[in-house]
């Protein structure tokens, strides 16, 4: 899929982009999942995001887009630690224990702690925002009584940074001069999968045999329709809808993830991770209309 396959003046663009949005993203936490299978999650999330940016920079480079400059290099490299290491990273980690839907649920917190961050740079939540940030946290608390989470307080806390890592690099990328379009992207990915690929060799990480068929699909399906799909078809939205409905990915997502993970990895869902489900998504949603209110 490209920009240019999603370009029209009906709805039928826009609605390809949303379903494209909620698919590649949702499927994603499955995807890292059986990925983990054989490859260790630092290395295995590193090579996926340096290799689709140098693909990424090469193409945008021939279509005469013009080479970043040191400034935006450098605060590419700051943004892609907060989102692709701590971010990303920092999912692809928790995942060795925690199933990818639980995994889902808890990033879908995201927004509540973007909202919160962004009260460093002077916009300070409204009334229905801070209700929708206290509703989520108690998400949070109850998903914490899930089997998974309890069992693994690693998994649980490194799921915890990598919802709050990328929330803080998502509002500090507004604030930072970067490359224009697609292009901030491939440096972010170029250089936040350096600081991936890094950690996992500080950690120890090593390939040892060569993946499976089924975990080299499944990074494949992570770079083309992860970093991608997903990528280009929510840049699409945001330039042609509200930003509240660009980003409800964020509540629709983990529903797929919690599907997927149910129905094609045979994990498990308990009443408790329902209604921490539940009580996260009623959350985001009033932050979103809060931000929409605002507006």
């Amino acid at each position: 899929m490209t920009l240019s396959s999603l370009r029209g003046d009906g709805k039928a663009g826009i609605i390809v982009a949303l379903i494209a949005v909620y698919i590649s993203w949702g499927s994603t936490y499955l995807a890292i999942r059986i990925a983990l299978e054989d490859l260790p999650p630092f290395l295995m999330m590193g090579i996926r995001f340096l290799v689709v940016g140098i693909g990424l920079y090469l193409y945008l480079r021939i279509r005469g887009a013009s080479v970043p400059d040191h400034a935006q290099w450098n605060n590419a490299a700051i943004i892609g630690g907060f989102l692709l290491l701590g971010g990303s990273g920092g999912v692809a980690f928790a995942e060795q224990w925690v199933s990818s839907g639980i995994a889902a649920l808890m990033i879908a917190t995201t927004p509540l702690w973007t909202v919160l961050f962004a009260g460093i740079w002077g916009r300070w939540p409204i009334k229905l925002e801070w209700a929708g940030l206290l509703l989520g946290l108690t998400g949070i608390i109850i998903l914490n009584f899930e089997g998974d989470l309890k069992a693994s307080p690693i998994g649980a806390a490194a799921l915890i940074i990598a919802a709050i890592s990328w929330a803080f690099g998502s509002a500090w990328s507004l604030r930072l001069s970067l490359p224009q379009g697609l292009m901030a992207g491939a440096t972010e990915m170029i250089t936040g999968g350096i600081l991936v690929l890094m950690a996992g060799l500080l950690t120890g990480e090593k390939i040892v045999a060569l993946p499976s068929l089924r975990v080299i699909a499944a990074v494949l399906y992570l770079a083309i329709f992860g970093s991608l799909v997903g990528f280009m078809a929510y840049l699409y939205l945001l330039n042609r809808v509200r930003p509240s409905l660009a980003t409800s990915y964020a509540y629709v997502n983990p529903v797929i993830a919690v599907i997927l993970g149910v129905w094609l990895a045979g994990e498990k869902i308990t009443a408790t991770g329902i209604t921490a489900m539940v009580v996260i998504i009623i959350g985001v949603l009033l932050v979103m209309f809060g931000q929409k209110k605002e507006k």
